[in-house]
């Protein structure tokens, strides 16, 4: 019941989770290259589990979009760097707040008690996948909490 409950929620929020123009894999890309700028191709390949052929074709890709770019290390000209270019970073903030607001209504909806009631849960199903979830600032906690 839990899995249908989550595609029911993930098939209605499916356009605020869109992630056009570019494809999830290569929004992964980009997620990784803004956490780690400077990142190697054969660093970023062990962190998406993919091969070097399969790494740069995505890499081709986002740079022909224009979200990244592709520079020769200064120490070692031999490795390649990744940084993602204004129009990546832009990206990524735009699916995040679309992602955020759609969140935020969704949550409107809920009452305080569901809201917790939500909190818990998802910390028990992060602890349970295995680890703890990140702390982050709860501003939507502290305004709409009765």
């Amino acid at each position: 019941m839990l899995l249908e409950m989550i595609e029911i929620a993930w098939e209605r929020g499916r356009d605020a989770f869109d992630t056009a123009p570019v494809s999830p894999t290569q929004t992964r890309v980009l997620y990784a290259v803004e956490r780690e700028p400077g990142i190697n191709m054969r660093s970023l390949g062990r962190h998406l589990a993919m091969a070097a052929p399969s790494v740069s074709r995505l890499c081709d890709r986002l740079q022909a979009a224009g979200f990244l770019h592709r520079s020769p290390r200064a120490e070692d000209r031999r490795e390649i760097q990744l940084r993602l270019t204004e129009a990546g970073a832009v990206h990524l903030r735009t699916l995040r707040l679309r992602r955020a607001e759609f969140l935020r209504l969704t949550m409107d909806g809920m009452t305080p008690a569901d809201r917790r009631a939500l909190a818990v849960g998802l910390s028990a199903f992060c602890a349970a996948i295995g680890g703890p979830p990140r702390t982050v600032d709860r501003p939507y906690e502290r305004r709409h909490s009765a």
